[in-house]
């Protein structure tokens, strides 16, 4: 699927400077277990991965009223390694908003099983289209029809 605006179209636009807790939405937490982790005993990072992309998918999923199908990993960077039993919180934000388009920032963060510390883990960029029944691109609603709730 191609998503036909870009960011030079006067529909994409930007996301303004916010505060850190104005659009971050607490998208998914989830606790990796030893079957998600690879052979040398560090959760797949395939796994990760698929848990962004859910994770991502949520609130673009809001923006667009409806269905979204993932179009691009724009960026996708490990920072730290995930141990078995971290507490994962995934974190979005919308980014920009295309005319069928939504690309949501992901950030990953690891409470230790410690509990001593919290850190970023991973951070991933990723743009969803807004699909219709047929599976073909629509346009996003206006942002004033949104509907959350409360979240």
């Amino acid at each position: 699927m191609n998503d036909t605006s870009t960011s030079e179209s006067p529909q994409a636009t930007p996301a303004g400077p916010r505060s850190p807790t104005e659009q971050r939405f607490l998208a998914l937490r989830v606790m990796p277990m030893p079957a998600d982790a690879n052979v040398h005993g560090d959760v797949f990072g395939g796994w990760i991965m698929a848990q962004v992309d859910i994770a991502g998918a949520q609130l673009a999923a809001r923006r667009a009223g409806g269905r979204v199908a993932t179009i691009a990993v724009n960026s996708f960077v490990f920072k730290q390694p995930v141990f078995v039993g971290d507490l994962l919180s995934f974190y979005a934000d919308i980014v920009r908003v295309g005319r069928t388009s939504v690309t949501i920032l992901v950030e990953v963060l690891a409470k230790r099983m410690d509990g001593a510390q919290t850190v970023k883990v991973t951070e991933a960029t990723l743009t969803y289209v807004a699909t219709g029944a047929d599976r073909k691109p629509r346009p996003l609603p206006p942002e004033d029809a949104m509907l959350f709730d409360g979240d």
